[in-house]
């Protein structure tokens, strides 16, 4: 009995010093890093072109997600789905215009759930919706109760906007030209560059990332452990970059997506009607100065990046600082005549997206499991060991984090809204549906080999595409009588959206 009590008295002993050395243990820091409206058009992505040295040597010492997705390709949607860890359907917020607490004001945003747990934490730049160019340099539509310091940038690329070239349709034409901007109010939603002179420290995103490096330098010197968001406003409209960017991507090298005759037909109607007729009109030189300015500024936002891993390192930071990095959503340049966002084909729905931690044996690898922003609260909570708010959606990423091959029966979902008049009206029944029409939203998921989409739950259309066989999404196999079976699986994953994946 002396001997057995004696054995329950060490193991009780050993039991507390390993509790003793797990809360003794440092917290890891995070740095959030939010690039706005950048597809996954960059190095570490395949793509030939795009030079992103920065976010590619991340994507070396972290884990590369292949497949992850935004659950609604617009700003104000999609910050206020990751920042909160709710779907859009929870917040409520489909537009540009509505702040997430007027829907759901007692929500815990991610920051507020590291500030719970002891963090420092703060802003710089876009983490929340902000209109992009007019509210460069305010609050826009932040979020107070987030943050304990907050930075708003502003650089020359906002105060030279005179010199911003956008597009407009000739007068009394279909063909496309380019104008001078008159009032910033003139660039938000609409192709517009400047190649600049100047330097990329007087930019709003060169700024931004030298107060990102300050405040990695007291964090560096203080004892709380801190989570930093650094949201970057490139590579959105207007694509503004100092010209050696520019210099990068000569046009008559740029190659244009095919487009074929009868594009129209191949689609629902509601899939293409984000198209507008000023980016229809525009010819093949015009295209290619678009994408021109784009690329550039995306290389000249991976070099602002590069700042801030350079100072992790230089800080002696890297070591204790998960790092994640990805965009709102992605973007279209011209992929079947469709330009920026708002749709939910692969182009605008797919986002890159990097996690790296510290120590990570999986460092270096990619995962082709698919996944949603939503679920980056959830996410970055587990790794650092701190509780997220019971409400909050999404799964937590963490056994792809640490092995991407791991068993993932999660499907990615996303959603879109129309106006009312995009329905094809043949019948009379839906000639008095359109009369009475309200907008309308489009859906769809995505797991490892199909997206399945339906707008107004089938009614204006569906969609399916193999991306084993399709991966620009061109053949629309809905109607074949090969996949029915398919087709009324992943209608009923649809409907039941967020719950696990069961169709291959």
């Amino acid at each position: 009995m002396t001997s057995r009590w004696i054995g329950f008295l060490l193991v009780g002993v050993v039991l507390g010093l390993m509790g003793e050395a797990r809360a003794d243990k440092p917290k890891l820091n995070v740095l959030h890093i939010v690039s706005d409206d950048l597809c996954a058009r960059l190095g570490c992505y395949g793509d030939p072109m795009v030079k992103s040295p920065n976010i590619d040597r991340l994507a070396a010492r972290g884990v590369k997600f292949d497949r992850a997705y935004c659950q609604f390709p617009l700003c104000n949607p999609s910050r206020a789905s990751f920042m909160t860890g709710l779907r859009p359907d929870t917040t409520k917020v489909y537009e540009n215009r509505t702040q997430f607490r007027e829907n759901v004001p007692d929500a815990v945003s991610l920051p507020q759930s590291f500030k719970k747990a002891g963090y420092s934490v703060a802003r710089v730049g876009k983490l929340y919706h902000y209109g992009v160019p007019s509210q460069i340099g305010t609050d826009g539509l932040d979020d107070p109760a987030s943050w304990e310091k907050v930075v708003n940038p502003k650089g020359r690329d906002v105060d030279d906007f005179t010199m911003i070239e956008r597009i407009q349709l000739a007068p009394g034409d279909t063909r496309t030209t380019t104008v001078k901007a008159t009032a910033l109010t003139e660039l938000g939603g609409r192709l517009s560059w400047l190649a600049q002179d100047g330097t990329d420290e007087e930019q709003t995103d060169g700024k931004g990332a030298a107060s990102a490096v300050g405040m990695l330098e007291t964090c560096a010197k203080g004892g709380k452990p801190f989570y930093l968001a650094v949201g970057f406003y490139r590579p959105h409209t207007p694509y503004v970059a100092p010209k050696p960017w520019f210099a990068m991507y000569p046009p008559d090298g740029i190659k244009l997506p095919a487009i074929p005759a009868n594009l129209a037909e191949l689609f629902p109607a509601p899939a293409l009607s984000g198209q507008k007729k000023e980016e229809l009109g525009m010819d093949d030189d015009l295209r290619r100065r678009a994408i021109q300015a784009y690329s550039a500024a995306t290389s000249f936002m991976d070099a602002q990046t590069g700042k801030l891993l350079a100072a992790l390192d230089r800080l002696k930071l890297t070591d204790k600082t998960v790092v994640v990095f990805h965009s709102d959503h992605g973007y279209h340049l011209g992929e079947k005549n469709l330009w920026q966002k708002m749709s939910i084909f692969e182009e605008s729905a797919r986002v890159p997206l990097i996690i790296s931690v510290p120590g990570n044996k999986a460092n270096g690898t990619t995962c082709l499991k698919p996944v949603e922003l939503v679920s980056l609260h959830k996410t970055l909570a587990d790794v650092c060991g701190i509780a997220a708010d019971k409400k909050t959606e999404g799964h937590s990423l963490r056994p792809l984090v640490e092995n991407p091959k791991a068993e993932w029966n999660h499907a990615a979902f996303s959603q879109v809204t129309r106006g009312a008049n995009v329905a094809t009206v043949v019948t009379p029944e839906q000639k008095k549906r359109k009369a009475k029409a309200k907008p309308i939203m489009g859906r769809s998921v995505r797991n490892e080999r199909w997206r399945y989409t339906e707008w107004d739950e089938g009614r204006a259309g569906v969609e399916l595409y193999d991306h084993n066989d399709d991966p620009q999404e061109m053949k629309n196999l809905a109607s074949r009588p090969e996949h029915k079976e398919l087709v009324a699986r992943l209608r009923e994953q649809l409907r039941i959206g967020g719950n696990p994946a069961t169709v291959k």
